[in-house]
């Protein structure tokens, strides 16, 4: 599939730092290579995008008040129509050997598969609350998901992660491309309306980066409040696939298993960060409540408000 099919990385930028060398160190070690790179820059102050033009990567400047997780991806997508499959990249996903494009274009063997993401390990030096949540969504089983799976799965079924994924991009301009107004959640829009069309995503183990974050607790409150915010403005989501608590509820009883392994002091922070979370996401779901200032304090994208 890789000898055969044009494909073009994206990644969107904004003051990528230090490990942005890391990064590009990554994509040159490739085996598969890119016909294409395009940054998409939010006007960096650092040298992220005269690194990247260094690279020999084309990079396309935006005004930091213009992107949208949706919307910056999409005018990247327009602009690659040369371009059968895209892989999205964030900045701070160091892919992890030079075969992991390879293996996940390999995916699209399959004509039916529309959507591939990877598999996220924890960074090095990630706590154990981060690396957990890596562990519990990205496992070492690699499956394809399609609508059959919807009454197994519910919500899990639309689960892609655009930190890294590849889509078809005669398939994304087909059922409208990534939205223009969400708050962010645009790779689950893009792959619930894959599914809903009748094809597949494909998660693939052996296509590996290593992405992680260690969230603070109000980092989580404002992560897990505009999850709800997303799922408040697509109720066809859960109308569709179902609601995403059964999903939670296994996540909590596997991040407690988890730490009572390899830090069971951090319990009693796991317990109250799920409560936080739950209260956020609740607060999400009403905030058609709330005013807009208040909904700028609780939200982590605050740049989606204005």
């Amino acid at each position: 599939m890789t000898d055969a099919v044009s494909f073009a990385v994206v990644v969107p930028t904004l003051n990528a730092g230090p490990a942005w060398q890391q990064w590009i160190d990554g994509l040159k070690s490739q085996s598969a290579t890119p016909d294409k790179v395009l940054i998409v820059d939010s006007s960096s102050n650092d040298a992220t995008a005269d690194i990247a033009a260094a690279a020999g990567y084309d990079v396309l400047r935006i005004e930091r008040k213009d992107f949208n997780h949706g919307t910056t991806r999409q005018l990247a997508a327009e602009r690659l129509g040369d371009a059968e499959i895209i892989i999205y990249l964030t900045q701070d996903a160091i892919l992890a050997d030079q075969d992991a494009l390879k293996n996940l274009l390999s995916t699209f063997a399959d004509p039916s598969v529309a959507i591939a993401y990877g598999r996220q390990l924890p960074h090095r030096d990630a706590k154990p609350i981060g690396a957990h949540a890596r562990i519990f969504n990205y496992t070492e089983k690699s499956e394809v998901k399609s609508a059959n799976d919807i009454s197994r799965l519910g919500l899990k079924v639309a689960f892609v992660s655009n930190s890294f994924a590849a889509y078809r991009r005669a398939v994304l301009m087909s059922i409208g491309g990534f939205p223009s107004d969400n708050i962010f959640g645009e790779d689950t829009y893009v792959s619930a309306k894959v599914i809903l069309a009748g094809l597949k995503v494909a998660y693939v183990s052996d296509a590996k980066v290593f992405h992680s974050h260690d969230y603070s607790v109000i980092q989580d409150f404002q992560r897990y409040f505009d999850i709800g915010v997303f799922h408040s403005r697509e109720p066809w989501l859960r109308s569709a696939f179902g609601g995403a608590e059964g999903e939670g509820k296994r996540f909590v009883v596997s991040e407690l298993r988890f730490l009572m392994k390899n830090a069971i002091f951090l319990i009693p922070s796991s317990m109250f960060r799920t409560l936080v979370k739950y209260v956020g996401y609740r607060m999400g779901l009403i905030e058609h409540r709330l005013s807009k200032k208040t909904k700028l304090k609780l939200s982590m994208h605050k740049g989606y408000w204005s």
